[in-house]
């Protein structure tokens, strides 16, 4: 595909307010991929104007007529899942078969669901005396990261359509590509003009007048704690709805009498794919003190098995912080048992599969989410001390439990203050609602919760005869 040199604005591309333009670059040589243009709060205005104007429409339509439109934007996703692959390893440097499975395998599924949910989900209900309506919220402001593009587009937009909202999307500057491949696919699939207008743009420009505009009903972003933190304040100001889903810090427990090499592998695999930029990756390793040095060997066996199968970080900023953050475990006192702070390549922002072992809870590489390939093993003296460790950080988004048997691994992952849990070696559901406690964010994605938070109720009371 072309890039566009426009906005996707009330169903046509429709020239940018301003001259200016973010240039895509391919994460793996460097190269400049295409050229979109860096919105402005012009553009923003227009785009809600669009989707407050075709909002009584969209929210008047059936939800089985809505389900038909996102049927077909399934479909069209479905036919065009090779282009949209090859777009998504282009700006993101994904490798192929991970973008295919994952990037893209995800979100087709995900959009399928929302149909049958539009068609299935009991939109009002009998209380009592009372007939009780779920009814769309209004205008959606969605900020999407670019770590699993189409994924997070599809998160949000699906789910709003299905509830009869409109949306104004603003995706990651650094992969704006794949939503204009998106804004494509919402057209050929014939939603009507306004429901999806897309805005490309930066963060702090196209992305702050987004969360201010007081056509926005609710705000719906996936990124950083810090930049949630102030879309929170901003929404919290204007009493406007926001759904977050932010940092993590995820702990996988490994229980004695689990299977130490399958949780271990698995564990690496985890932290390892998409080069470590998953907000839900089990970055923290917990293994109890008489298994520890064995978790370490395989761990750090695993992770230098990868070798150059590991895509690159997105862009230099991003390698530079990574980069940062082993220097600071191994100045900390952390041991570092594979990879290491030296550039695998000499082109491209790679970052070696990186494994610490003697890490302390207190330890910033502990702490603070990296985003990178990089693991951190811990070792805990009981149960109580890994829930201790567990639970010690500021974020609850996701996390693992292996154990002997389901049973005690269940009963620890329920005192755990996260809000996913994979129990030995459960696949991730995207059916099932993700999202956080604590600081790693507000609401859920995906499913019927997912659904729900792009509705609010309305109840009606009569007389009882």
């Amino acid at each position: 595909m072309k890039a566009h040199d426009g906005m996707y604005i009330d169903g046509a591309w429709r020239p940018a307010a301003g001259p200016d333009t973010i240039e895509v670059v391919n994460p793996a040589d460097e190269e400049v991929v295409g050229r979109v243009p860096a919105g402005t709060a012009e553009d923003v205005d227009a785009a809600v104007r669009a989707a407050r104007a075709a909002l009584p429409g969209w929210a008047a339509t059936p939800p089985a007529e809505r389900a038909v439109r996102l049927t077909a934007l399934r479909d069209v996703l479905v036919a065009r899942k090779d282009e949209i692959a090859e777009i998504i390893t282009a700006e993101l440097g994904a490798p192929p078969a991970f973008s295919q499975a994952v990037q893209v395998g995800m979100p087709i599924l995900v959009a399928g669901s929302y149909a049958r949910l539009a068609e299935t989900h009991p939109f009002q209900e009998r209380v009592g005396n009372s007939t009780v309506y779920q009814e769309p919220v209004g205008v959606v402001g969605a900020i999407t990261p670019w770590n699993y593009p189409l994924h997070q587009i599809v998160a949000k937009v699906a789910p709003a359509l299905a509830a009869g909202c409109t949306v104004v999307l603003k995706p990651a500057e650094d992969t704006p590509l794949t939503a204009q491949l998106f804004a494509e696919a919402v057209d050929e699939a014939g939603v009507p003009a306004g429901v999806f207008n897309l805005v490309t743009g930066l963060g702090p420009v196209a992305g702050q007048a987004l969360a201010e505009h007081h056509g926005v009903d609710l705000v719906s972003f996936t990124g950083s704690t810090a930049v949630g933190r102030q879309i929170g304040a901003t929404a919290g100001a204007a009493v406007k709805r926001v759904a977050l889903e932010l940092g993590g810090k995820s702990a996988n427990v490994i229980l004695p009498g689990a299977d130490l090499a399958e949780a271990v592998k698995v564990g690496v695999a985890n932290v390892m794919a998409n080069s470590g930029q998953t907000c839900s990756a089990w970055t923290r390793m917990l293994v109890h003190r008489d298994h520890y040095e064995e978790a370490v060997g395989l761990a750090a066996e695993a992770a230098a098995a990868y070798g150059d199968r590991i895509g690159p970080l997105v862009n230099a900023k991003q390698r530079t912080r990574v980069k940062g953050y082993i220097d600071k475990g191994l100045a900390e006192g952390a041991r570092l048992v594979e990879g290491g702070p030296e550039a695998p390549r000499e082109k491209g922002y790679f970052v070696r599969p990186t494994v610490f072992a003697e890490v302390t809870p207190e330890m910033t590489i502990a702490q603070e989410e990296i985003f990178g390939p990089v693991l951190s093993v811990l070792r805990y003296e009981d149960e109580e001390d890994a829930l201790r460790i567990a639970n010690g950080t500021v974020y609850g988004l996701a996390g693992a439990v292996w154990a002997a048997d389901d049973a005690e691994a269940v009963a620890f992952a329920r005192r755990l203050d996260t809000g996913q849990v994979d129990i030995n070696g459960g696949r991730f559901n995207p059916f099932a609602p993700f999202g956080g406690y604590k600081q790693s964010g507000v609401g859920r994605e995906l499913g019927a919760h997912g659904l729900a938070e792009y509705l609010q109720t309305k109840s009606l009371q009569f007389q009882e005869s």
